[in-house]
């Protein structure tokens, strides 16, 4: 199988996958691809009476991904969803609507038209299992449970939102059981993954760490 320039991280929610895969964008001049916004958006959308293919339809035409070393927004028809996608309602949604075929099979040209022959890191939980078998480069990046649900807390209070721990801890437990679990396309590390466990690693020494790997198989 030919190799494609894309790096894939796939992993349970909150094990800090969009942080190294926006560094890594930053870094090395990489498009990104966060395949659970796309979840995420289905959702959203769903809730305003789409079908699925429909959905599919107003992503390609009416959404708008914006890059920053910091965060990557999320634009509808010109208006910032971003802080509304990143709401515990959405995820939960999110996360149900993930393990239907017709949404992944509505979602998958979508992701894979995001690698356009030049640099692509891609983030989610099947992007190395199934969207791009063909990468370059797998991670598997994981955390426990407990170290999730404190990195979800701060994120949910910056964004104003009322959580407490162990709800969050709940919750993780339950979407990882549901997510390694499910018939399709369940989560779980490619056979050639590099596994990364970040329950005691700062982002940084997760972005060296992945750096390296970066180089051994690009540069």
């Amino acid at each position: 199988m030919k190799k494609i320039n894309v790096i894939t991280i796939d992993g349970p929610s909150a094990s800090g996958k969009g942080a190294l895969a926006r560094g890594i964008a930053h870094k090395f001049g990489f498009n990104i691809l966060d395949s659970g916004v796309l979840y995420r958006l289905y959702a959203y959308l769903f809730n305003m009476s789409f079908s699925s293919n429909e959905i599919a339809n107003q992503i390609e035409r009416h959404v708008e991904f914006i890059k920053s070393k910091e965060k990557l927004l999320v634009s509808y028809k010109s208006t910032d969803v971003t802080s509304e996608l990143r709401s515990e309602i959405i995820a939960k949604s999110a996360s149900e609507h993930s393990s239907k075929k017709e949404v992944r099979e509505a979602l998958f040209n979508i992701q894979r038209n995001f690698y356009d022959g030049a640099g692509l890191v891609a983030d989610g939980r099947d992007m190395g299992t199934v969207v791009f078998k063909d990468a370059k480069l797998k991670i598997f990046l994981t955390a426990s449970p407990e170290e999730r649900a404190k990195r979800r807390l701060i994120e949910l209070q910056n964004l104003g939102q009322e959580v407490n721990m162990p709800d969050l801890i709940a919750d993780i437990e339950q979407r990882d059981m549901k997510d390694s679990s499910r018939k399709l396309s369940p989560l779980l590390p490619a056979e050639d993954a590099h596994i990364i466990d970040s329950s005691n690693m700062k982002l940084e020494e997760v972005f060296s760490l992945t750096e390296k790997l970066i180089k051994k198989e690009f540069i």
